[in-house]
């Protein structure tokens, strides 16, 4: 049986071991077919069934109600595994982590275990269209309900996406909400043709008289300059920090097809005196910066993830202050994460020679897919984040972005 038919046995509560290992598996599945994946470009709706067969998407649910109990480090450490193999896979399961975990932090206990429980059971797949540079939906009321219209420009996983987070405008407040995207009225367009992360499915989703309920409603409608509570917008850091974990993944990924193309492929340079590229010492030189980059950011990484969790941790005693803190540390990793990654993608190349850069390999997507992403939000306002909290003592401004 090929790795990329393996089914992978029914497990209710399955252990970090086993996850671990399953997402080992897919990531190397990935890795065999992912110059054909980022050439096709198609919904990834294959690859979303395989990490729902893995109890990948439940990785981080409770044991109580059938998930894998992981915490967030270990949550996005595989993120940065999928992204090994194939850094959308990585971003979506990344996505999924955040948008379907948010319920816990932001509904009643109550709500929170039923929708978590009906997630899991039914293994859903979490999406969004919150893009707050896109403001666009507007709730309506229209009978016992709401109808919901308008169009979001960006919405990653709009087609693969069972259940989503949303907002919109509802008269002067916003209202935010969580959805199935089996009701009438959801189109999700296919025009996502950006030059990476084109499995990402990060296409245009449109609401036409969409459904809306009150039990929908996460949290009462606000003004747009109420202050949420605290413990609800650790979406922000989480969802950077999955950011800072599939740049990881990804160029590990790239460094590893590179290494893997210099021990079969490449040839020494004629004045290195040495008979295989392997032996070069300025390629062995490459190798080992690189490496070493990539573990001081990944160590990074883990640390940053550990200080928002421990913040989330505190649940609703947690201050602003707490909050500002940890994301300070997520967005130091933002920042590191971005400027090693986008240089590792760009200089494989050197390991590997002119002969590399050919289609058929499409080595050049890792720094496509990273140079796409990286694009989300400027590298440089955290950077500024992180300056105006060690300089002048300024905790990161509450928003979608930080």
């Amino acid at each position: 049986m090929s790795q990329s038919n393996v089914i992978f046995a029914a497990s209710r509560n399955p252990t970090r071991e086993e996850l671990f290992a399953r997402a080992e598996d897919i990531s190397a599945d990935l890795s065999r077919r992912a110059a054909d994946l980022d050439r096709e470009g198609r919904p990834p709706l294959a690859e979303i069934i395989k990490l729902k067969n893995a109890g990948l998407l439940n990785a981080l649910h409770p044991t109580q109600i059938g998930g894998g109990g992981l915490d967030w480090v270990d949550g996005l450490r595989l993120v940065r595994i999928l992204a090994r193999g194939e850094s959308s896979i990585g971003q979506l399961l990344g996505y999924h982590y955040v948008n379907s975990q948010y319920i816990y932090w932001a509904l009643d206990a109550a709500r929170a275990h039923a929708l978590g429980s009906d997630t899991v059971a039914r293994n859903l797949y979490w999406g969004a269209a919150v893009n707050p540079r896109d403001p666009g939906l507007v709730l309506t009321r229209r009978g016992n309900g709401y109808v919901l219209n308008g169009r979001k420009s960006f919405s990653t996983a709009a087609r693969v996406s069972d259940y989503i987070n949303a907002n919109a405008a509802l008269d002067d407040k916003i209202a935010g909400f969580a959805v199935p995207t089996n009701r009438p009225g959801y189109v999700a367009n296919d025009d996502w043709d950006n030059i990476g992360q084109r499995l990402s499915d990060s296409g245009s989703v449109e609401f036409r008289d969409f459904p809306v309920y009150e039990e929908d409603f996460v949290g009462e409608p606000a003004a747009p300059d109420v202050a949420p509570p605290v413990l609800s917008t650790f979406n922000t850091p989480f969802i950077q920090l999955v950011f800072v974990n599939f740049y990881l993944g990804t160029a590990e990924g790239a460094l590893q097809a590179a290494v893997d193309y210099v021990r079969t492929t490449t040839r020494p340079w004629i004045t290195s005196g040495v008979e295989r590229a392997a032996d070069d010492p300025y390629i062995l030189e490459r190798v080992g910066e690189f490496t070493a980059a990539l573990k001081a950011s990944a160590a990074l990484a883990d640390s940053a993830a550990s200080a928002v969790q421990a913040g989330l941790a505190r649940g609703g005693d947690v201050t602003a202050r707490e909050r500002g803190e940890a994301a300070a540390e997520a967005y130091a990793a933002k920042v590191h994460a971005t400027h090693v990654s986008l240089d590792i993608t760009s200089r494989v190349f050197e390991l590997t020679g002119a002969r590399s850069t050919a289609d058929k390999y499409r080595f050049d997507r890792f720094w496509r897919n990273v140079r796409t992403h990286t694009l989300h939000d400027p590298v440089f306002y955290k950077a500024k984040e992180v300056g105006e909290f060690v300089l002048n003592d300024r905790i990161p401004e509450v928003s979608l972005y930080s």
